[in-house]
């Protein structure tokens, strides 16, 4: 086992249950603070840009264009990148659009909705859509975290904050279908579990043949999957939340700070 293994576990599990602080905003608040999630989710997306493009993709070139020449591990990097990519964007396509945990929708706007019995069944549908969104999403705090423990964790902060809004799109409706905050907050917390079980089992199947190429070829498989996540979720998710401004802002913002944490690491 790497001797890392349990403090990258432990980060993929603090980043998938932090749904279940989502959850709690979601059924205890009176109204979603849209302005902070549209900052924060800016956030989060400036981080994971910055950290693919800038760190994880870099980390992968090198390493690939070490055992296997510029050619081959340029075109073995950007394989792999835009195979992660796909990988994230098939598992979107899987999952509705009408229970797509990225659809936004405040908590007024699902108390104002009359059917319980559909609500019940967003909520539940939904629960299930973020867990299967959850599992790349836990190999990738876990790899990077295995690689560079420091930025395991500038990557595991970006994932809470992109869960938060999760665990309210799931605890909601089920809180305003039953009236049952437990319950509520029970589904949303399962719900985050699946990242580190995803993170367990992308282990477990990839460690008996860690090696050079395949840390390189999975660094750039994660690069892309964030990217992806950041583009087709997460900055159209805080655009719909507060004003175009401040969705950019936090994207900056989460740039200069990964920008200057980075290099006062060095």
């Amino acid at each position: 086992m790497h001797p890392a293994f349990w403090f990258a576990f432990g980060l993929c599990a603090l980043a998938g249950l932090s749904t279940g602080v989502g959850s709690l905003l979601g059924i205890f608040a009176k109204r979603t603070n849209t302005r902070f999630l549209s900052v924060a989710l800016g956030f989060s997306a400036g981080v994971m840009i910055y950290i693919s493009m800038v760190e994880l993709l870099v980390d992968a070139q090198h390493r690939l264009v070490h055992v296997w020449g510029v050619r081959g591990g340029g075109w073995l990097a950007a394989g792999a990148f835009f195979g992660g990519m796909l990988l994230i964007a098939v598992i979107d396509r899987l999952v509705p659009h009408v229970i797509n945990p990225h659809e936004v929708h405040t908590a007024t706007e699902m108390a104002a909705d009359p059917a319980r019995h559909k609500l019940l069944k967003t909520g539940l549908m939904t629960g299930l859509a973020v867990g299967i969104h959850n599992f790349p999403e836990g190999m990738a705090t876990l790899f990077s975290a295995l690689n560079d423990p420091a930025l395991g964790v500038f990557i595991a902060v970006a994932v809470a904050v992109h869960n938060i809004p999760e665990g309210i799109a799931v605890s909601v409706p089920i809180y305003f279908a039953t009236g049952n905050r437990r319950k509520a907050f029970a589904y949303s917390f399962l719900s985050g579990v699946a990242e580190p079980i995803g993170a367990l089992l992308g282990y477990l199947l990839l460690a008996p043949y860690l090696s050079e190429t395949l840390f390189g070829l999975v660094f750039a498989g994660i690069a892309g999957v964030m990217v992806f996540i950041s583009l087709d979720e997460l900055l159209p998710t805080a655009r719909e939340y507060g004003e175009h401004h401040y969705a950019i802002s936090g994207v900056v913002s989460g740039m200069a700070v990964m920008a200057v944490s980075m290099l006062l690491a060095r």
